[in-house]
């Protein structure tokens, strides 16, 4: 046919059953560079023959599965019967039950899953796929990758489709984009243990770096000389929760700290207000700063040597790197997200929320 005809015809299809969309997309002559939606045919990153090995060697070898532990879940396989199987011995080292041939049979049999992987001689074909647990560890990583990787695909799969949905928030949609590579990052970053011998080189080498300054200060300085003194400043990865009665001071107090790390110490700061608006957060530091009375700052009602005190005092808090934000009824995972944001853009040293309630 004309290709006018063929054009006409695959303007209808949409109306069509999706299998007479399918027949007739095959003869149809796809335009020259038209773009390409989407790859069909395509088989999600796998390592079928890897995850046998892995099974094989964990029912092999006696306590071979605390080796992969805490490299692989359930999930990380990609064949539904692999999961069930390595599920099932998870099951077993937590009840400190030996993990081999015959118990991973007995507990699928149990469970009534057994038929379900394949029976007992699918179980059996695995321990003669390996000789040995010799490379199991490198075998459970590269199913992990994999995993990872089909994960990645399912996200953007669906970031893509909520993105073209016309209706959805666009700053949801980063939120979500955001959290859901966070999870996927966070949930495979395992920390490896180091013997003590390497920490102790870091911590002496930390020492003789504290010794040389002339403050004895290590971590970000709160600006309160006796209460630095006690701490040496406040050290990466400290949590502090300042906790009060109403009306105690909390807030002028880590406004205060935020101020001096700031200004002092020239340390950026983050500082999340819950409850007071940004623009009241930043009266109370330019009272603190000016030492005006609080009601002529509320007013305005200042006398030409009283502004000029104020333009004078609040140079200092201009130049400071102090990032406020007042979003009420903040979740977590847009603080998280947000927090991450200013740690790559400004490379902040602390965190103040104000407050936890």
């Amino acid at each position: 046919k004309a290709h006018g005809q063929r054009t006409a015809i695959s303007g209808f299809l949409p109306l069509q059953p999706k299998s007479v969309f399918m027949a007739k997309q095959q003869f149809s002559t796809p335009k020259k560079n038209a773009p390409i939606a989407m790859d069909y045919g395509k088989i999600p990153p796998q390592a079928l023959d890897l995850e046998e090995a892995v099974l094989g060697a964990i029912m092999l070898e006696k306590d071979a599965i605390l080796t992969v532990l805490d490299i692989l879940e359930p999930g990380s396989f990609y064949k539904e019967a692999h999961q069930t199987i390595y599920e099932t011995a998870q099951s077993l080292s937590m009840q400190e039950k030996p993990i081999d041939l015959l118990t991973v049979t007995e507990e699928l049999r149990k469970t009534e899953k057994l038929e379900a992987v394949g029976g007992a001689v699918y179980i059996s074909q695995l321990t003669s796929r390996v000789g040995s647990a010799a490379h199991l560890e490198y075998h459970a990583r590269i199913v992990a990758q994999k995993y990872i990787q089909r994960e990645l695909i399912r996200v953007s799969s669906d970031i893509q489709e909520r993105a073209f949905d016309e209706g959805s928030d666009v700053d949801d949609l980063l939120d979500f984009s955001e959290r859901e590579l966070l999870n996927i990052a966070e949930g495979h970053i395992k920390k490896e243990t180091i013997k003590i011998n390497n920490l102790l080189k870091t911590a002496l080498e930390q020492i003789e770096e504290a010794g040389k300054r002339e403050d004895s200060l290590s971590g970000v300085p709160s600006g309160f000389t006796r209460l630095d003194r006690l701490t040496s400043g406040w050290q990466k990865s400290d949590l502090i929760i300042l906790a009060a009665r109403p009306s105690m001071g909390k807030t002028a107090f880590v406004l205060s700290m935020a101020r001096n790390m700031a200004v002092d110490h020239s340390r950026p700061v983050a500082f999340f207000s819950l409850e007071m608006s940004s623009i009241q957060l930043v009266n109370r530091l330019i009272i603190g700063e000016t030492q005006l009375a609080s009601d002529k700052i509320r007013t305005g009602r200042l006398e030409n040597y009283e502004w000029e005190q104020l333009e004078y005092k609040i140079k200092d808090l201009e130049k400071a790197p102090i990032y406020v934000d007042d979003t009420p009824a903040i979740s977590i995972f847009e603080f998280r997200a947000k927090s991450r944001r200013l740690k790559q853009k400004y490379d902040i040293q602390a965190i103040v929320i104000d407050y936890l309630q």
